[in-house]
């Protein structure tokens, strides 16, 4: 599992492997940088207020005008600037689907000279940084497993709500402060670089508020129900495996929202959809914090082989 760790001295980016199918063949793209005269993955460094994932997609976008979304992280890359600060670079498996190299808004420019479509061969020998070599190898073992092409099922915790102890009503009525109101605006660009089409959630109103920013974004509606909500998990009726079961049986990027107490349940029930054996890492990605989320990537063509990869990211607000 990973979990997105942060330090002050440290400057922090972004990138992805970004990869296509042409006839048949397994495609990387590398961009040939003017500045530097070198040849390297999309990458660049995180925007205030940003989080990983959105820098990514971003980055990538800026760079070689393709628009992905995010597949299996595939590493992280570590070494010192000339200014002697330490770069923190992460990076994801990314797939270029016909529509996004259709719709690519790519010109030659000061920064970026030209971008490049090459075998796994041919990468190993034009990238120019041994760190972008460590990269390559992880991702080619994804593809040497064949669990390259995935789909993300996401488990997220409400925003910061209102305390039990300062209001009288129905605990389901309870609402986001402030600062969860914020959160919840702040993970819209995060899930959406995910993919992310069907949002469901527990239908307590902390909750459903969590989603609602970004089912507005994408123009979805939402899919509120109390078989995941903390009331049902509390009195003992809760269905959590119905609804893992049902997004995992889909094969579509999901967020199911829910509650602290419930969220354990729902990436148990994710591991026990999908083969993989219950450990420590899975007891991790549960333990979040509001409007923190994890991610579990699963196989799309054969999900019961088990999660492929889970890691977890944290708001900043």
């Amino acid at each position: 599992m990973t979990r997105a760790k942060w330090t002050d001295k440290a400057v922090y980016a972004a990138g992805a492997v970004v990869w296509r199918i042409v006839d048949g063949k397994l495609r990387i793209l590398l961009i040939h940088r003017t500045k530097y005269r070198d040849v390297t993955l999309p990458k660049g460094k995180v925007d205030p207020g940003e989080m990983l994932a959105e820098t990514a997609v971003r980055e990538v976008h800026e760079e070689t005008g393709i628009r992905v979304v995010l597949g299996v992280p595939v590493g992280v890359s570590r070494y010192h600037m000339p200014s002697n600060k330490q770069k923190v670079v992460h990076y994801w498996a990314a797939e270029a689907t016909d529509k996004a190299i259709r719709e690519s808004s790519f010109v030659p420019g000061r920064e970026i000279a030209a971008i490049e479509w090459v075998s796994l061969k041919k990468a190993r020998a034009r990238l120019s940084y041994p760190v972008d070599l460590e990269i390559l190898d992880f991702f080619a073992k994804l593809v040497d497993d064949g669990v390259l092409r995935t789909f993300p099922v996401i488990a997220l915790r409400h925003g910061k709500a209102l305390p039990r102890a300062e209001w009288d009503e129905a605990d389901a009525a309870r609402p986001l402060t402030r600062r969860g109101a914020r959160q919840a605006e702040s993970i819209v660009g995060p899930l959406r670089a995910f993919g992310v089409r069907k949002v469901i959630t527990s239908d307590a109103v902390r909750c459903v508020d969590t989603v609602t920013p970004l089912a507005h974004a994408l123009r979805r509606p939402i899919a509120a129900t109390g078989r995941i909500s903390q009331d049902s998990w509390e009195s003992g009726t809760a269905d959590v495996r119905a609804v893992v079961g049902r997004r995992v049986r889909a094969g579509k990027p999901a967020v199911i929202c829910s509650h602290g107490p419930v969220l354990p349940s729902i990436l148990a029930e994710i591991a026990l959809a999908t083969g993989t054996i219950h450990g420590s890492y899975i007891d991790s990605a549960a333990d979040l914090e509001p409007a923190a989320f994890s991610v579990a990537h699963l196989s799309a063509s054969n999900p019961g082989s088990g999660i492929i990869a889970i890691e977890t990211h944290v708001p900043k607000v």
